[in-house]
């Protein structure tokens, strides 16, 4: 079953998208959104950074963007191709940069080139922030095989293709 919130922010962004007013990067604030103009290609410093957050009723250290809002992974994802596109995207922007950087997370912060531009990648997890959220707050925990991105989170090889990992502590599918 679909969260009704997920549903609502769909329509939303597609509306606004449809009028012209809205990039995927822009949309859930990523770093390249500062201006409704802003396109996910733009050369923007992205940080990943660790903070504190209520996950399905236990508090974690998750990763989070520059604006504090919460990062996660898709499950289908490999380690050399992000799977979230179109509409999908438009929920779940990916976090684009050419030179991330992080802070309190001691994973491998890589880019991958693909079909989002230069998608920013956790121990090979490519990263995404979700539509409804807002900063320090995680409400897209097992939506749609998305899960919050924590610190621990275990690297996805290129060999392990195909292979998902462990569905973190604290959340089992959330809504």
């Amino acid at each position: 079953m679909r969260h009704p919130r997920v549903i609502i922010a769909g329509i939303g962004l597609a509306a606004v998208a449809a009028a012209g007013g809205i990039t995927a990067a822009s949309a859930a604030g990523s770093p390249a959104s500062s201006t409704p103009s802003a396109t996910a290609s733009a050369t923007v410093t992205a940080t990943v950074r660790t903070a504190p957050a209520n996950v399905a009723g236990t508090t974690e250290t998750i990763l989070v963007n520059a604006h504090g809002l919460p990062l996660y992974f898709y499950r289908p994802d490999t380690a050399t191709k992000s799977l979230v596109t179109g509409s999908l995207a438009s929920l779940w922007p990916p976090l684009t940069s050419p030179a991330p950087t992080a802070t309190g997370a001691n994973g491998k912060l890589t880019v991958l080139n693909d079909v989002n531009g230069h998608q920013v990648t956790y121990n090979g997890h490519p990263l995404y922030t979700f539509a409804d959220d807002h900063a320090g707050q995680v409400t897209g925990q097992g939506i749609q095989n998305f899960f919050v991105a924590t610190p621990g989170l275990t690297p996805l090889s290129t060999s392990s293709a195909g292979t998902a990992p462990a569905v973190p502590s604290g959340g089992g599918i959330g809504y």
